[in-house]
């Protein structure tokens, strides 16, 4: 296996569903004296307006604000962005634009209502804005968010339509990937070309046959545990560029599934007995 290859792969494993914990950790590693409390009343109304929502994937919503939000931390952004990172996707909830300044300030509410429309920029505009206390700019605040966005969709990109994948990775090679490498998020940028050249390698048969399979393996897991290993699967599916490799590792998945199944059951068990 590539460098390349294998530093997707060690990414993509260790972003499996980030909590709020390893949020926090995250901002405290460059910021901290950061208070936790902002982070943890930004969680808590994101869990709220999103509940119900579930990705494709079939994770609750909020599982891809808080991946964005720790993202966002390891670009070494300020908490008011990682807050506002948390709370990136509130357009899509009936959760009103008023109650977000209430609770969290003006500049919080202006950055996640600027976030669907802002323009790719990388560079600060004469009118920038600057985070309360501080560097990035308020447009490299929201650039910043932009990326995490499109690299956690990206991460989880299996989900979507061939089409779909295809236009997007398109678009990440193409203007997202040299927006981060401008902005000097240079880590953010190579996973994204990697992520996208993975798409643009281009499907085949033997990887969608090996995808669906993948996906009817997880029937045999406990429901709550199914969303999470199909991402995981399938994630470690798209490291595999060859036929032979894909068949390989699903092979090996639906030998170890039914020992998986009982381990996961069996730990169900005991925690029902406590």
């Amino acid at each position: 296996m590539t460098n390349t290859r294998l530093r997707t792969r060690l990414i993509r494993r260790g972003d499996r569903h980030p909590s709020l914990d390893d949020l926090l950790a995250s901002v405290r590693a460059h910021h901290p004296a950061a208070d936790p409390e902002l982070l943890h009343r930004a969680h808590s109304e994101a869990a709220r307006w999103h509940q119900g929502q579930l990705r494709r994937s079939g994770a609750p919503m909020v599982t891809h604000c808080v991946a964005v939000a720790v993202i966002v931390a390891n670009c070494g952004m300020p908490p008011e962005v990682v807050c506002a990172a948390l709370l990136h996707d509130l357009e899509d909830t009936p959760c009103p634009p008023e109650r977000i300044a209430e609770l969290f300030g003006q500049y919080i509410a202006d950055l996640v209502q600027a976030i669907p429309t802002a323009p790719l920029d990388p560079s600060p505009s004469d009118s920038a804005r600057a985070v309360p206390g501080g560097a990035p700019s308020f447009e490299a605040a929201l650039l910043a968010i932009r990326l995490a966005d499109r690299l956690h969709n990206m991460r989880t990109i299996a989900f979507v339509s061939q089409n779909t994948r295809y236009r997007k990775a398109r678009e990440t090679a193409d203007v997202f990937a040299p927006l981060a490498n401008a902005a000097g998020l240079h880590h953010v940028s190579r996973e994204l070309r990697d992520l996208a050249s993975a798409v643009l390698r281009g499907p085949t048969v033997s990887y969608a046959v090996t995808g669906r399979t993948l996906a009817l393996l997880t029937l045999l897991l406990p429901s709550r545990h199914r969303s999470r290993w199909q991402e995981e699967w399938t994630a470690d599916l798209a490291a595999h560029d060859t036929r032979r490799t894909r068949t390989r590792y699903t092979l090996r998945v639906l030998w170890h599934t039914p020992r998986l199944s009982m381990t996961l059951r069996r730990s169900a068990g005991k925690e029902q007995a406590w």
